[in-house]
């Protein structure tokens, strides 16, 4: 994906950008596949560090503090973890469906089991229902469903990152996405009745982690030892085999898993107290984390998608205003000095063929010809007045956002051809009087330029864009390629109408480049590009507070 990095008058900063060969375009798109930054993974040790504080906190300096017990609190904590794992269950699903990985099936299935368990958890909880007693199972029950719930999505965290590295054939499901997902959903189901079946049809010869619907028992730490290594050894194995965003918030989660064990039975190992509550905020805070990343994931692919839109679209005026321009003027322009030489000629030709030709009147048709031969060359030159008609749109515009958008439009030719874009913005640019539709049709020009010049050569193909304010208060906007070149012969012609060195090429769009810039008191030239490769300019558009 390409990056933009702002860059102060002082010090530039340039971004590179290289699609890699072997992977698909929408997998920058997606949480599961898109590498994390710098951002995020500061935000994650920033999360969990700021836990780690309320931990020390809870543990520590609020350790002997006894709140009040609120009876609410279970079954709103509940339902906040019930609704929250269930729409992370459905986004995954949805990614899944458009994926077909199984890594993201699975871990769906991960979140469908943490939203399932919690049912029969809150059934078995003491004094949330009945005084005392919990609906369903023991005293044992409720610990017992809880060591379920959080070694049972660890499991399959684990289950994630193996099938991540699996090979191609075992990666992706092949079948329907609708029965994957039936399936996976029921087989969840089905291993949540087996921990009902052995949490609490079993309560009676389970080992006794409680003493009774408050305090937990001294052998509670031996049994919650082993479910917290296997979040950890989750841990691990997301660290050794991160690669995406959704691997780094899930580290963030087992990390989150890791620390509520102990801190259920240290200091205090008794419910209702401080690190009581302390754990239910950190779960809370775990099971919502991956919804809210998705969820700004959403927003960020429907913020691209508008943008692709909008592209899509002044790209597609600003073609229709190029080629409405040309085919107008061709066609209303040419055609009359066109029609009048053939007349010219005709009649110059029915003079020369009488008994006795009529020599003046000949020659006056032929100087009506030569007349109308300078009119129709002089046509593609007055191209330039249809970008100067008055009723054009004008207004304040941010060239570093046209540039943007225009990498962005043209940003599938780049990925085609394998071609290096580094983009150098100077953020202290002013904004400019334009029209935008018209500035962006020259940059698409002159990419598509540069593009089609290093296509014909061997060696590193690198596209440079850079807009610099000098210091004379000019803007300038550059495009640099290492393609073929231009011709010292050739330097002065290329902006001349009809002028290519393309074998296919209709030598209009320079022409029309320059027209453009020409009619926002700009300036259009083109240089060598050293090594090798060319580099085209334009300077001294109009700033707004000019």
């Amino acid at each position: 994906m390409t990056t933009f990095v702002p860059r102060a008058a002082a010090a530039a900063k340039s971004i590179q950008w290289r699609t890699a060969v072997n992977t698909s375009e929408e997998d920058f798109f997606v949480l599961s596949e898109l590498s994390p930054g710098s951002a995020q993974k500061w935000l994650a040790l920033a999360v969990v560090f700021g836990l780690l504080v309320l931990v020390f906190i809870a543990a520590g300096v609020l350790s002997n503090v006894q709140p009040h017990r609120i009876d609410a609190f279970v079954p709103a904590y509940t339902t906040a973890m019930f609704v929250s794992d269930s729409i992370t269950a459905i986004l995954l699903f949805a990614q899944f469906s458009i994926l077909r990985s199984r890594a993201i099936l699975v871990i769906a299935s991960g979140y469908v089991f943490t939203a399932l368990i919690l049912i029969p958890w809150i059934l078995a909880f003491p004094g949330v229902f009945v005084p005392g007693r919990g609906l369903i199972g023991g005293l044992q029950s409720t610990s017992w469903l809880y060591f379920s719930w959080h070694a049972g999505f660890s499991m399959f965290v684990i289950g994630y990152a193996l099938l991540k590295e699996a090979e191609p054939d075992n990666r992706f499901w092949r079948g329907s996405a609708g029965a994957a997902i039936a399936i996976s959903v029921a087989l969840t189901a089905l291993v949540v009745l087996a921990a009902v079946y052995l949490c609490v049809g079993l309560n009676a010869i389970l080992p006794r982690v409680v003493l009774d619907s408050l305090r937990l028992s001294p052998l509670w730490p031996y049994v919650g030892a082993p479910v917290a290594l296997v979040s950890v050894a989750a841990l691990v194995l997301l660290w050794i085999r991160q690669r995406s965003m959704l691997d780094l918030w899930l580290m963030v989660v087992m990390s989150l898993y890791a620390i509520e064990i102990p801190l259920s039975y240290y200091p205090t190992p008794v419910r209702f107290s401080i690190g009581w509550y302390a754990v239910r905020i950190i779960g809370f805070i775990s099971s919502s984390l991956v919804l809210i990343v998705m969820l700004y994931e959403i927003t960020t692919l429907y913020a691209r998608l508008l943008a692709a839109v909008r592209a899509r679209r002044q790209e597609r005026e600003a073609r229709l205003v190029t080629g409405d321009a040309v085919a107008a003027t061709v066609a209303h322009e040419v055609k009359q000095p066109l029609s009048g030489m053939i007349t010219s000629a005709d009649a110059g030709l029915r003079f020369l063929n009488r008994s006795s030709p009529d020599l003046e009147e000949a020659k006056e048709a032929f100087t009506q010809i030569v007349a109308g031969g300078h009119r129709a060359a002089a046509v593609i030159e007055g191209i330039r007045t249809i970008f100067k008609k008055e009723d054009r749109k004008r207004a304040s515009l941010d060239l570093n956002d046209l540039i943007r958008e225009t990498l962005a439009l043209m940003r599938g030719d780049l990925v085609k051809h394998r071609i290096l874009v580094r983009a150098v913005i100077d953020e202290q640019l002013p904004e400019i009087t334009g029209d935008r539709t018209q500035l962006q049709q020259v940059l698409v020009i002159l990419i598509t330029n540069a593009i089609d010049s290093m296509i014909e050569v061997g060696g590193s193909r690198v596209l440079s864009v850079e807009s610099k304010m000098h210091e004379d208060g000019h803007v300038r906007v550059s495009v640099a390629d290492t393609g073929a070149g231009i011709g010292p012969q050739d330097i002065d012609r290329i902006f001349h109408p009809l002028f290519t060195t393309k074998p296919e090429g209709m030598g209009m769009g320079l022409s029309i480049c320059r027209s453009i810039v020409e009619a926002h008191d700009g300036r259009l030239w083109a240089a060598p590009n050293m090594p090798w490769g060319a580099i085209f300019h334009f300077s001294s558009i109009r700033s707004v507070s000019a």
